[in-house]
């Protein structure tokens, strides 16, 4: 499945906890759009939230940001990775 990752911005300040609830918020919901959110990371001086999921399209990431009250600002395929 295709994975991608999408930028969020805006959100100074966002703590630990903010983080988790948001992405917990993304788990709960994302299989109705065959989503699966892997991780996400934060920089709360910058505001920057990045989160990396296996969607069938950007559309559908989208559905599941947009239904958990934080859509993304941009999106990215990943199509090489390497760990």
């Amino acid at each position: 499945m295709p994975q991608f990752m999408d930028v969020h911005r805006g959100m100074m300040g966002i703590t630990a906890a903010q983080l988790s609830a948001a992405h917990q918020a993304d788990l709960a919901v994302e299989a109705e759009a065959g989503v699966h959110f892997e991780r996400a990371w934060a920089d709360p001086e910058s505001g920057v939230v990045y989160c990396l999921s296996e969607a069938p399209s950007a559309d559908a990431v989208q559905s599941v940001h947009t239904r958990t009250g934080h859509p993304y600002d941009e999106i990215h395929p990943v199509p090489l990775s390497v760990s």
